[in-house]
């Protein structure tokens, strides 16, 4: 067979580019998203105002890919009948530490605790969004990747003026949860969780400097939990404080 010439030439190399490139980027793996803010909802199946909260929270993660809307159930509303499902002691040490350190001592179900910092009602729509417009732009910008054993996470950028480290958080998120509630306050009441953080772990600290972290990409797949996240977070002995950088990623089934 004679060589193409002409159009048909020129047509069979931009084929072949274009093939190259979706071949280059499937075997890349999945892509972490990026987004502006982090949206920290404090919420309890026992507390008969969460689910308008509950529902917010799963159109933003639905509608805004410039913000991470996490989820994290928390167990003091236990004793009202009705024992959360999805609570951890952990994610109501972490809501009483950001009240510690704001000095309100402002611990309430549904909350949206910005950026580690400012919290509304997280049931107010407006209020929400007019923290999240307030929320300072991050410093540190971070790109998640899974490889063939471990999720790697490359941090850069820049510490905020005055911090010389930062925490590295790695979480294990449940994109979605469907709950029937048999008791309490929300008794007879079917919930939709989205985006509901699973375990919240420490895997590093950050110096400003470009560096990867990485964690066991088998520990993803052994919880069957579908996404993992990364949060860059400013901390000291009075507990969390500002986040200054975040990404999430979507595990592709039985990778």
């Amino acid at each position: 067979m004679g060589k193409l010439k002409g159009p048909a030439s020129a047509l069979l190399r931009r084929t072949i580019i274009v093939s190259s490139i979706v071949t280059a980027l499937t075997a890349a793996g999945p892509v972490s998203a990026e987004p502006q803010a982090v949206a920290e909802l404090f919420t309890s199946q026992g507390c008969s105002s969460c689910p308008p909260a509950d529902r917010l929270v799963e159109k933003m993660v639905n509608t805004r890919d410039d913000v991470l809307a996490l989820v994290l159930p928390v167990d003091y509303w236990d004793y009202l009948g009705w024992k959360d499902t999805l609570a951890r002691p952990a994610y109501s040490a972490r809501q009483r530490a950001y009240a510690a350190r704001r000095g309100d001592r402002s611990v309430y179900t549904p909350q949206i605790v910005v950026n580690g910092d400012e919290h509304v009602v997280g049931s107010n729509k407006a209020a929400v969004g007019s923290a999240l417009k307030r929320a300072a732009p991050f410093t540190a910008h971070v790109s998640l990747k899974a490889s063939d054993m471990a999720i790697e996470a490359t941090v850069d950028g820049a510490l905020p003026k005055g911090a010389h480290m930062a925490t590295v958080l790695f979480l294990r998120v449940k994109d979605h949860k469907k709950v029937a509630i048999g008791r309490g306050e929300n008794a007879g009441a079917t919930v939709n969780y989205v985006n509901v953080v699973r375990s919240l772990q420490p895997i590093g600290m950050w110096d400003g400097k470009t560096e990867t972290f990485r964690m066991p990409k088998s520990e993803l797949i052994r919880s069957g939990d579908e996404r993992c996240a990364v949060l860059i977070q400013l901390e000291d002995d009075e507990g969390p404080g500002q986040i200054i950088g975040a990404a999430i990623l979507d595990m592709p089934p039985h990778s």
